[in-house]
């Protein structure tokens, strides 16, 4: 490892995003100015910042944001909240519960977290108001849900993690000393999130029960109404439809994750067109640019984390940690929370994507080495960076709900404190118990 190359690319990158450059451009700029240091072509960061965005499974990145914008203007994110508030019934800050239940439904669909904090906040946030919620209180619950979106399934983090980690083989001495590792696939880190996400559902509702019960939040009604149940069940069955067909059409194998998005879209247009009938043409086109939007600002991404990747794996900056680490200690347990508390920290200051795309090169292959499998491993580093939708400063989520309910990010932020504790200790189950991430994929045949 040559300490020079390492001290112009994180010199270069450190010091724009200290001067306030976009992470795009400082993952660029520092990625090139070593290229040209190394005497290289400067041909071939391009050629592989190109190669990046070429692959197939990417095409299901926009797909999957446009069919959950889409979703949302079609009525089907207002039925599944309907549906959650009708199963809350008489619990304990019910309403709050249902929040939770109505992020994971659409965190079905849309496999973002600040759109499922914006889908379920706009109509969540205001009605626990209206219930003698705090406003501070209705807004953290929403945001620390919202991290749902991208651990249930589809994931948009966890497509980018298959995309980045596919091209990552086990380094020859894991091999030997591990033995054959399991593939990495979209399809089975989809199926990996399912108990992962309910993990950390669990976790938060049992925190919202403690806190509703000692500031007072009863449950919407004094009991279950069977005849709402089945009145919300029968409005919403198209929405309820909508994950089982996305993910049924996945795990069957009937179509890849790319066509899955695909029929996602088509779905939506007939049930908000002819069954629902609330999909109008302008709430369509403003669908578009919002895919747009944020598909190109992932594609910038991607282009230059690539590289920037490459270049530490070819620098051997993975091994070098990894030798600091075993060095440090060999128990797994101890390296698990060194890296879960590295995740957390990176979570704080760097939007998902972009963490996921520049850690991968550098995680994947060190847990290669502990012999950990790159399912389980991308399940916890997504599920960790989802936290981060949570806790400032960068904190997405905090901003949507604060821009929705009315309350100052410091209020939201401090009164998430309880959920993201919750959400942690879920994390560490994960990391700690693979089965829960492993059991299913297994039982599948993946």
């Amino acid at each position: 490892m040559d300490s020079t190359i390492l001290y112009i690319l994180f010199g270069t990158f450190f010091l724009l995003l200290i001067l306030g450059a976009p992470i795009t451009v400082s993952l660029g700029v520092a990625a090139l100015a070593t290229y040209l240091s190394l005497g290289e072509n400067p041909m071939a960061f391009v050629q592989m910042a190109f190669t990046s965005v070429g692959s197939f499974p990417l095409m299901a990145l926009p797909a999957f944001i446009l069919a959950g914008a889409l979703m949302e203007a079609a009525g089907i994110s207002k039925r599944l909240v309907d549906i959650a508030e009708a199963f809350a019934g008489p619990v304990t800050g019910g309403l709050a519960a249902a929040t939770v239940f109505a992020c994971m439904f659409f965190g079905a669909i849309s496999g973002s977290g600040p759109a499922t904090t914006a889908a379920v906040g706009m109509l969540m946030i205001p009605a626990m108001a209206n219930r003698g919620y705090d406003k501070g209180y209705g807004s953290a619950i929403t945001a620390s849900s919202g991290g749902l979106g991208v651990v249930i399934p589809p994931s948009i983090p966890m497509v980018i993690f298959g995309i980045s980690g596919m091209g990552l083989q086990p380094p020859a001495e894991a091999v030997a000393a591990h033995g054959t590792f399991q593939t990495l696939s979209i399809p089975k880190l989809f199926i990996a999130g399912i108990f992962p996400g309910m993990v950390i559902a669990a976790c938060l509702l049992t925190i919202n029960y403690f806190i509703s019960r000692k500031r007072g939040y009863r449950g919407l009604t004094d009991r279950w109404s069977f005849a709402q149940i089945r009145d919300t069940l029968r409005k919403g069955v198209w929405s309820i439809l909508a994950p089982i067909i996305i993910l049924g059409g996945i795990y069957s194998g009937l179509f890849t994750p790319t066509e899955s998005a695909i029929v996602a879209i088509f779905y939506t247009i007939i049930v908000g067109i002819f069954l629902h009938k609330e999909l109008k043409w302008i709430p369509a086109m403003r669908t578009l640019e919002t895919t747009t939007w944020i598909t190109g600002r992932v594609l910038l991404i991607l282009f230059t984390a690539t590289v920037f990747g490459r270049l530490l794996v070819e620098q051997r900056v993975p091994a070098y940690i990894a030798e600091v680490m075993l060095g440090v200690t060999d128990n797994l347990y101890l390296i698990w929370a060194m890296i879960i508390f590295f995740l957390l920290f990176v979570g704080m200051f760097m939007e998902t994507l972009a963490a996921i795309m520049i850690l991968t090169p550098v995680l994947l292959p060190i847990m290669y080495m502990l012999g950990m499998d790159p399912v389980h491993v991308g399940i916890v580093v997504v599920c960790a960076l989802a936290i981060g939708f949570q806790t400032p400063p960068l904190g997405e989520n905090l901003f949507v709900a604060s821009g929705i309910g009315g309350a100052s990010i410091e209020e939201i932020s401090l009164k998430a404190l309880p959920f993201a504790g919750a959400s942690i200790i879920a994390l560490f189950i994960i990391a700690y118990l693979p089965g829960i991430a492993l059991w299913l994929p297994s039982v599948l045949g993946y």
